[in-house]
């Protein structure tokens, strides 16, 4: 009996040895190959990276790098990264993946090097977007200019300097003066011409776009009819900032309270479509004017203004599919009263992204959140394709995040969405006007192409 026990004791050792000797004599190196798309670069953009790597005992990580230098590392299949490059990048890049297997040798192995040349003008002022409407708002713009006389066309077209180009607001006119002519001292023409600018610079989305523009200021006028002193759509102002030309660099300036759009031209490209402000008070109406009601807008009817309504739902359904250990990596500590990048704030982007990175997502996540970022991108329909090509080439790196509660249903709600290029805040106020409500206080920028990259901050 003591002899069989030995001899078991014997060959549960020798298994043991045998299986050690297995894992630890596992020297084969893991195969990887990489892909890179696009492998040129003419205009400020991303270039994807995507690794297929594969091992007998599994893979640990992948990480990319440019010219030697390690850019990210993926511990999960699909393995990819985009690399956000500019005019400081030009030249030839040579990327490379290094696999990670999953023994306990941590064996290695890199990439053949794939070649991306990149030649982006470096010029003063960004690359153009799109041509989108370009040439349809400076048809209007100069048509616009033609009902004017020369005092009013003075107070129109102004320099185009980076002290005209930030001075915008999300405070009432009274106390914060706008560039160009108010909408209200103009004639009924006039007015018609400068909405046929308005309209053709924005998207056509249904209650995006300018239909949402008209509403913002509509809002303005419940808010008059409560208390007119600084609010109201006449008191929304239209400025050029440069002379408007098919060859040239210009800027369209619209806004007033709780609005401020910025688009940027430049040789009959579009450069630039941010900063865009949009506030909203109240959130939700019926009727007009004096005569208008606020409501809390849970589920607006076809009786109600809701211009956000679209914005607060996307934001919503994109958080409300994460998990619960998602949510909490994306929740912040910090508490917001306002949006970090208002008016004053130009260039002040934060340094360390924080939030949950939507790379760690799945496919469906993913698709809300570029949903989600679809609806602030307000600029003619070709620009807007072309400006979320980059931000879905972006995607991988960008990070969403809230603090207090993402259902946007209180003061103090907070929600970012921060990317490569792409930077949106929302946050909920206490009403001013309409002291038992909340409202919206909101910004899109974008971290490469802000007021065309024509400035330096």
């Amino acid at each position: 009996m003591k002899k069989l026990a030995l001899m078991l004791l014997i060959l549960l050792v020798m298994l043991a040895a045998c299986s050690t000797s297995n894992t630890s004599s596992d020297t084969t190196a893991p195969s990887i190959n990489l892909s890179a798309s696009p492998t040129s670069l003419t205009s400020a953009g991303a270039v994807t990276l995507s690794a297929t790597a594969s091992d007998a005992s599994g893979i640990a990580s992948v990480t990319f790098l440019r010219n030697g230098t390690e850019l990210s590392t993926d511990s999960s299949s699909p393995y990819s990264y985009s690399d956000s490059l500019t005019s400081a990048n030009n030249g030839t890049i040579s990327y490379t993946a290094k696999a990670v297997d999953s023994s306990s040798n941590a064996n290695t192995a890199t990439s053949e090097p794939i070649t991306v040349t990149v030649n982006i003008d470096g010029s003063t002022g960004g690359d153009g977007i799109s041509a989108g409407t370009a040439a349809q708002v400076l048809s209007a713009t100069n048509a616009f200019l033609a009902t004017l006389n020369d005092s009013q066309k003075s107070t129109v077209v102004l320099s185009h300097s980076q002290s005209n180009a930030v001075k915008w607001s999300n405070l009432p006119v009274g106390g914060v003066p706008r560039n160009g002519i108010s909408l209200g001292s103009l004639s009924s023409s006039q007015l018609t011409a400068a909405k046929a600018v308005i309209e053709a610079a924005m998207g056509t989305l249904n209650d995006e776009g300018y239909e949402e523009v008209l509403q913002v200021l509509a809002a303005d006028d419940v808010l008059a009819g409560s208390q007119s002193n600084g609010y109201g759509a006449g008191l929304y102002y239209l400025a050029f900032l440069g002379t408007p030309s098919a060859t040239g660099t210009w800027q369209l300036q619209f806004g007033g309270h709780h609005l401020a759009v910025n688009i940027t031209y430049k040789n009959g490209m579009i450069t630039g479509v941010t900063p865009t402000f949009k506030g909203l008070e109240p959130k939700c109406w019926t009727g007009s004017g004096s005569s208008a009601t606020a409501n809390d807008c849970t589920s607006p009817d076809s009786d109600s203004y809701a211009p956000l309504y679209g914005e607060k739902t996307t934001l919503n359904a994109m958080f409300a599919a994460l998990s619960s250990s998602q949510l909490a990596t994306a929740k912040l500590s910090q508490s917001f009263g306002d949006v970090l990048l208002g008016p004053g704030n130009d260039g002040a982007f934060p340094t360390t992204k924080s939030g949950l990175r939507v790379g760690d997502l799945n496919d469906g996540q993913k698709a809300l959140v570029l949903a989600a970022i679809r609806l602030w991108v307000d600029v003619d329909d070709t620009t807007a394709t072309a400006l979320m090509q980059i931000y879905e080439n972006e995607l991988d790196e960008t990070y969403i995040a809230y603090s207090n509660s993402y259902t946007l249903a209180s003061q103090g709600n907070y929600i970012r969405i921060d990317g490569p290029s792409v930077w949106i805040e929302v946050v909920m106020q206490n009403g001013v006007i309409y002291r038992n409500e909340i409202h919206y206080h909101t910004i899109v920028r974008d971290r490469n192409r802000d007021y065309g990259a024509e400035f330096s901050f």
